[in-house]
């Protein structure tokens, strides 16, 4: 008796201008614009206490280090997962 077998699953996508783009892309990239609005949208000045020394730094900056920092431990958390 031949047992049914189903197609392997794809991720879901949408065709954009003839090409199939995936839906996580699509979110990623929203992501990342709603991220650099953010970032650009606040230019004040803050005070950043580092251990020992406070540091007044232009906001942006806080938060640009900020989200490089959230995406390299994101990219070796991924990685590490992925070989699992």
């Amino acid at each position: 008796m031949a047992q049914k077998t189903s197609p392997p699953r794809r991720p879901p996508t949408i065709t954009v201008k003839g090409r199939d783009v995936r839906l996580r892309t699509i979110g990623i990239a929203v992501l990342a614009v709603l991220a650099v609005w953010f970032i650009a949208a606040n230019t004040g000045s803050v005070s950043v206490k580092l251990w020992v020394t406070s540091v007044a730094l232009p906001l942006w900056a806080v938060l640009t280090v900020t989200l490089l920092t959230g995406l390299v431990i994101g990219f070796f958390l991924g990685r590490r997962r992925a070989r699992q």
